[in-house]
């Protein structure tokens, strides 16, 4: 579709023609691993095996192309197994990568067990100081990775500073765009040569599958990470892809609900004597702020505070919440509570990437409002 159509039409009709045989307006589950050839090399819609290709995973490519403003999406069975992909393709031993001091542990774990074995060096700085990363460029570096807002302490990076940097130099710039999603903010059009996500989080936006995406601007790229795609066999399956477009045609609406339910969260969380200090780029005192208001469309359904009471207070809010779910992951229509230095960051105890021990992460969903406030307001008494 063209990309005259606003957010919201596209995130439904995008890849999602309704079905040639019976009209069907919901693109179909194709469940099936190989298709009858006409003929040798004869192939229906370029379909022979659905490792190489599959008309569900086509639908919802073309969807997340389309809501990131991008030439090409290609997806995986996993975030993590997207940003695999892209390494491999787009790196060799030797390349350095230019990366976030802040980032997902998931993603660190990556780089510093396995791609370093590769020959691959990294260097983690400080994204928000565009000085700091103009000095931790060196020749060899072919890929500055942005995350913004960042998992769990959500700084805010300047993508198209960084993106400039990056070009300078003749490097790639990738931003992971899992917490903000593509509703709310869309890296490609500030620079950024690659888009990657955990299509689990807010884009599946219901807790009930696992996937990533990376969504590129420049199609030849986008031909080689689809080949590696195909050789190493990194795909979702047609169900998973089904789940994960329903999902993202209702993601205007639910993020809306997130960000406005999070704004509320945050007001509690500021004027609460328990809380040390909230993390939030919606506050003005964000170190942040200015540049999330430049480059998003608003500010999220993450937040994230420290205890003043140190790790064990962080520990009793957790386990005293009720509506807000102890668990890990993100960006499902239920509000999830989680402590980062134990769960999901608990690989880089140790690091420079180590979160302190009495910070809270919340993904606050879409119940109630009045529900999540009072159910923070008897966790933190």
């Amino acid at each position: 579709m063209s990309d005259a159509y606003g957010f919201e039409t596209l995130a439904i009709h995008a890849g999602q023609e309704p079905d040639a045989a019976t009209g069907a307006v919901v693109p179909p589950i194709v469940q099936a691993s190989t298709y009858k050839q006409d003929g040798v090399g004869g192939l229906r819609g370029g379909y022979e095996y659905s490792r190489s290709g599959n008309p569900t995973r086509t639908a919802l490519e073309g969807c997340l192309a389309a809501l990131e403003g991008g030439s090409r999406a290609v997806a995986f069975g996993s975030g993590l197994g997207a940003e695999d992909t892209l390494v491999r393709t787009v790196l060799k031993p030797g390349d350095h990568v230019v990366f976030p001091n802040d980032a997902y542990g998931g993603t660190h774990r990556l780089f510093n067990r396995l791609w370093s074995r590769w020959g691959i060096s990294f260097d983690p700085v400080d994204l928000r100081d565009l000085d700091a990363v103009r000095a931790a460029v060196r020749p060899e570096t072919a890929l500055v990775w942005v995350e913004t807002p960042s998992n769990p302490l959500l700084s805010v990076a300047d993508i198209a500073g960084l993106a400039a940097i990056a070009h300078e130099q003749g490097a790639l710039c990738l931003v992971d765009n899992t917490f903000a999603s593509p509703y709310l903010q869309q890296p490609l059009s500030l620079g950024a040569d690659v888009v990657v996500h955990s299509t689990t989080k807010y884009l599946g936006g219901h807790s009930d599958v696992v996937g990533g995406a990376l969504v590129v601007t420049d199609p030849e790229l986008g031909e080689r990470l689809a080949f590696h795609q195909n050789a190493s066999g990194s795909v979702p399956g047609p169900f998973d892809c089904w789940l994960v477009l329903r999902g993202a045609r209702t993601l205007g609406v639910r993020m809306d609900r997130h960000c406005a339910n999070a704004a509320k969260v945050v007001e509690l969380l500021v004027e609460h004597p328990a809380v040390a200090s909230v993390l939030y780029p919606g506050l003005p005192e964000h170190p942040g702020h200015e540049v999330a208001a430049r480059q998003m469309r608003a500010f999220g359904g993450m937040v994230s505070f420290r205890l003043r009471g140190g790790e064990e207070a962080a520990l009793r809010v957790c386990e005293r919440a009720e509506v807000f779910t102890l668990g890990e992951s993100l960006g499902g229509v239920e509000s999830l509570i989680e402590h980062p230095g134990r769960m999901t960051h608990a690989s880089v105890a140790g690091s420079q990437l180590e979160v302190p021990s009495d910070l809270v992460r919340l993904s606050v969903g879409i119940e109630s409002v009045e529900d999540l406030l009072a159910d923070l307001e008897q966790a933190l008494a």
